[in-house]
């Protein structure tokens, strides 16, 4: 697997498996509300490292988690 995730299959990997995060609806609810707020300073940050297409893959990802927890 890549460093950086390319799908959403490697992402939600990386998030459980790798880091060891459990994707609840609280923990997806809040890196949504964070990651939707370009004027929080942890989400300048990710957008400064790893870019804005980046950024907004990842939002898109946790958005899909949400949907998936909604099932």
């Amino acid at each position: 697997m890549a460093m950086v995730p390319g799908t959403y299959e490697e992402w939600e990997h990386c998030i459980t498996v790798e880091c060891g995060i459990p994707l609840t609806a609280q923990y997806v609810e809040e890196r949504i509300q964070a990651l939707e707020n370009e004027s929080d300073h942890h989400t300048q940050k990710f957008i400064d490292r790893w870019g804005r297409q980046h950024h907004a893959q990842t939002l898109g990802w946790f958005r899909q988690a949400e949907e998936r927890l909604r099932q």
